[in-house]
């Protein structure tokens, strides 16, 4: 009688052990659900964005990150400090005016932090070969192509003449997107315009089949006091021969595409997907051209507000950040 006790207590703590272990399995920790703002479908957020979130949810343990259309940068940054999207890829210069309150946002947006910076979208101001102008200080008097009313382009211009000691009374400003201001410059009605863009930019490429043209280059000093007025900005070179015509290397600054993330999505998560683009960026690279300018060096450039904890984590783990 005393052996079948035995037997039936070991038993029962055997079962009790197996029901453990089945009770585990069946309370394994649940995806991490989060949503990926974008852009208009027919732009290059929306798409990059789907390979983004394609790597996270292939590559990243226990998330779920659905990419969705928007209106773009504006929008991102209000809908992640709403906690209605917690993952949205924003334009440096607008994510800065967001945290800060200025420009087009009245009052600051605290709910904010980086990932990475993606990609760069590159200041190009273009001018005629034959023009005679060669600095930005030879664009007072001009008439200028500065970008469309109340947009980033016409915001990076006033940051270039800002260091050069210039206002608009320098010049006559004239505020026209990228197809007008090459259509203006075509008919010899603007002197100059800018482009905020990547390269090789269309509208660019269009003029130097045309006409011969030059991109300014600015000198290092200006750079230095660029970069350090508007963090949001970044040191960058376009290549020789980018432009049909263009035989040297121009030095310039560009604002990016950046990745932001919601301050209250937990660490582990952060730094889980953070690890996942980086170490993933070939299979990016193959799914979006966009995905070839990804580089641990240039992700923690021209990023002005925090780093979320878990990408700071993988990014001093790789020796980038300090």
């Amino acid at each position: 009688m005393k052996k079948f006790f035995a037997i039936l207590v070991v038993c029962m703590m055997v079962a009790g052990i197996l029901a453990g272990c089945g009770g585990s399995q069946t309370t394994s920790q649940k995806p991490t659900q989060m949503i990926l703002a974008t852009g208009g479908t027919a732009g290059t957020y929306y798409p990059f964005g789907g390979a983004m979130a394609q790597i996270f949810n292939s590559k990243a343990q226990n998330v779920n990150v659905t990419a969705q259309a928007t209106g773009a940068s504006v929008e991102n940054l209000r809908l992640v400090n709403k906690k209605e999207a917690e993952l949205a890829i924003v334009q440096s210069d607008m994510l800065d005016y967001a945290y800060n309150g200025k420009e087009s946002f009245k009052e600051k947006l605290p709910n904010l932090t980086g990932i990475a910076v993606l990609y760069p979208e590159i200041i190009q101001l273009v001018v005629r070969a034959d023009s005679g102008i060669n600095s930005i200080a030879d664009l007072k008097g001009k008439k200028v192509g500065v970008g469309a009313p109340g947009s980033g382009t016409e915001a990076n211009f006033r940051q270039l003449i800002d260091v050069f000691g210039m206002d608009y009374k320098a010049l006559t400003p004239q505020y026209l997107s990228f197809a007008e201001s090459a259509d203006q410059f075509k008919d010899k009605h603007v002197d100059a315009f800018l482009v905020t863009a990547g390269i090789p930019n269309s509208a660019i490429q269009d003029i130097s089949a045309q006409h011969n043209i030059k991109i300014l280059s600015l000198a290092d000093d200006k750079i230095a006091q660029l970069t350090q007025k508007y963090p949001f900005l970044a040191p960058v070179t376009i290549p020789a021969n980018t432009y049909k015509g263009q035989t040297e290397a121009v030095k310039t600054v560009a604002v990016s595409a950046t990745l932001i993330v919601s301050p209250q999505v937990k660490d582990d998560v952060v730094y889980n997907i953070t690890k996942a683009l980086f170490e993933n960026q070939a299979d990016l690279a193959r799914a979006h051209a966009k995905g070839k300018e990804l580089s641990l060096e240039s992700a923690v450039k021209g990023m002005s507000v925090p780093f979320h904890p878990g990408a700071a984590k993988y990014f001093k783990e790789k020796g980038v950040l300090k």
